[in-house]
């Protein structure tokens, strides 16, 4: 009976994690492109964490590490790299743009998507998304 209501409480805390996974998909906030600005080197050792969620598709977690002293073109830099090497070239352009901002767009047929920051450890560094 123990084991029974184990099981039963897992999968209720799964269905529930689900639900959110899904009613958080149904909120996505879709553009065909993306800006990324950074503001302000860093002055930290760190990491960007960034979302990439294509409508009806799985998202996407990207990692990007910044190095402590590095200015804000570079780490523009630095992200279009980490996600030029992770996204779908045939569905994403990624480029800089006025040197401390990053571009990503859709390519063709791809499907509208959205870039969300999950998380930055890196000091001074403050990331701005906004939709073009």
């Amino acid at each position: 009976m123990r084991l029974l209501h184990r099981v039963l409480l897992s999968l209720s805390l799964c269905l529930t994690s689900l639900i959110a996974v899904a009613q958080d998909a149904a909120k996505l906030d879709l553009s065909n492109k993306w800006r990324i600005q950074i503001s302000e080197g860093a002055k930290s050792d760190g990491e960007l964490r960034f979302l990439i969620s294509p409508k009806d598709g799985t998202p996407l977690e990207v990692a990007v590490e910044i190095k402590d002293g590095r200015w804000e073109n570079g780490i523009a830099k630095d992200i279009r790299d980490r996600l030029r090497q992770a996204l779908d070239a045939k569905a994403f352009h990624v480029e800089v743009d006025d040197g401390e901002d990053v571009l990503v767009k859709k390519r063709g047929k791809a499907p509208r998507f959205e870039v969300r920051l999950l998380e930055s450890t890196v000091k001074a560094t403050r990331i701005g998304i906004d939709k073009e």
